[in-house]
């Protein structure tokens, strides 16, 4: 008896190892030194995603992965895609990423004033997505981050930031104030665009929107360098001093030369900028120049303008720029 009690506690012993061995396994921390991309191809079959995580170095075995996803995972199948497995993951863990589909998420970052030439090298640099798209239309993207996964289409995330630039304009025209003097959404969008490289400041961006309202209503030219550059770089920066014979050029942008506003965005203006524009501050303000702080000061007259402007100056002298 006692033979075979000892025999019966061996038994046990052992299936307590074997269960704590089979739940480290399981569990436990997984063999991956660092982060991996692991691409599951549509239709793949939970023995070929094994066989690639085993090759990737993401399991141990592909065999016993199959084996404790038929006992320990809920039965749902593997969704096809790129899975970002984290260092160490478990293979539990790995196997709750493929039934619940939690692809990896690539973004395409377009800040607010993005022209579109540069929104279009971002796509074009974009790792995972495919296909050749030509530059937007300016003024058409909305600035956000945009998530894609591996083998989208380039044309694709355009679109989606195309509608969500429509919807987006969509819903804020129909809000807009009696202090607006825009006449359409693509008004709105062309004044954003100039109100967005004018101030980076989120609290200005009403008073900017307000001078040039004044100016429009005065017809007095809007006089927005930002105007005069867009067609030389395409909205890039221009890394020197605006030149005299640009600031007299004639070309449909340059709000210095022509009244009015330009033929057409000079960004793509961000969902603040747009608002600004659509309800703009109440003020009488004319004129404002920059103040040193990265700000700018307003002024209603030319007089009090200019005296803003020696300021100015004065400042930049003292910095060693003029």
């Amino acid at each position: 008896m006692r033979k075979v009690g000892c025999f019966g506690l061996l038994i046990g012993l052992a299936l307590i190892a074997a269960l704590y061995w089979v739940g480290r396994d399981w569990s436990g921390e997984g063999p991956a030194a660092k982060p991996l991309a692991i691409v599951v191809p549509e239709g793949a079959s939970l023995s070929r995603a094994a066989s690639e995580l085993e090759k990737q170095g993401a399991i141990r075995s592909a065999r016993r992965f199959r084996g404790y996803a038929r006992f320990f995972g809920s039965g749902a199948p593997i969704k096809a895609g790129e899975y970002a497995i984290p260092a160490r993951a478990s293979a539990s863990d790995i196997l709750t990423l493929l039934e619940e589909g939690k692809v990896r998420q690539r973004l395409v970052p377009v800040p607010e004033g993005y022209p579109s030439i540069l929104v279009h090298e971002a796509l074009m640099r974009a790792e995972g997505l495919t296909g050749n798209v030509p530059v937007p239309r300016e003024g058409s993207i909305l600035p956000d981050s945009y998530a894609y996964q591996l083998n989208d289409t380039r044309a694709a995330v355009v679109g989606r930031m195309q509608k969500a630039m429509t919807d987006y304009l969509a819903a804020a025209w129909k809000k807009r104030t009696k202090l607006s003097v825009v006449k359409s959404p693509m008004e709105a969008i062309v004044l954003a665009s100039i109100v967005e490289k004018e101030t980076g400041k989120p609290s200005e961006r009403r008073t900017v929107a307000a001078v040039y309202a004044n100016r429009l209503k005065l017809g007095m030219p809007l006089q927005a360098d930002p105007t005069v550059i867009y067609p030389i770089t395409k909205g890039k920066p221009l890394g020197r001093r605006i030149k005299r014979s640009e600031l007299q050029d004639k070309n449909g942008y340059n709000t210095y030369a022509s009244p009015g506003l330009p033929v057409g965005p000079i960004a793509n203006p961000g969902r603040a900028s747009i608002d600004a524009v659509l309800n703009p501050a109440q003020t009488s303000a004319l004129y404002f120049v920059a103040d040193g702080t990265g700000g700018h000061v307003f002024a209603d007259t030319l007089e009090q303008h200019n005296a803003n402007v020696a300021k100015w100056y004065a400042i930049r002298r003292a910095r060693g720029e003029m």
